[in-house]
């Protein structure tokens, strides 16, 4: 299960290092400053840095819980986008939403007992 995991969370990532990216050029284009470092992510972020060592099992539950978390967040701040008539973000918002729910369904899949 190791190579799995290595490589999907590999993959996974990547993914969210582009998407950072992404976001944050949207917050400048927008014309607010984008949170820059680390400490900044940390306390604007909804999921709760959790350290320690955990089984692949708990670990595969804890992401599908962090994935299952940000879709909540984007979903919550549709009302103010679409009261601002954002079109790019709601773009943004929906694809990130999209991205997070399938992760999260492909973590399911390798907790599902066959």
């Amino acid at each position: 299960m190791f190579q799995i995991l290595h490589l999907m969370f590999k993959t996974q990532y990547n993914e969210q290092a582009l998407a950072v990216d992404e976001i944050a050029e949207r917050i400048d284009a927008l014309g607010f400053p984008a949170p820059r470092t680390y400490s900044e992510f940390t306390e604007l972020s909804s999921i709760e840095h959790n350290p320690g060592h955990f089984s692949a099992e708990q670990m595969i539950q804890h992401l599908i819980e962090e994935q299952e978390a940000v879709v909540r967040t984007a979903r919550s701040l549709f009302p103010l986008i679409e009261e601002n008539k954002d079109a790019p973000t709601i773009d943004l918002l929906t694809r990130r939403m999209e991205t997070h729910e399938k992760t999260a369904w492909m973590l399911r899949s390798l907790l599902e007992k066959k």
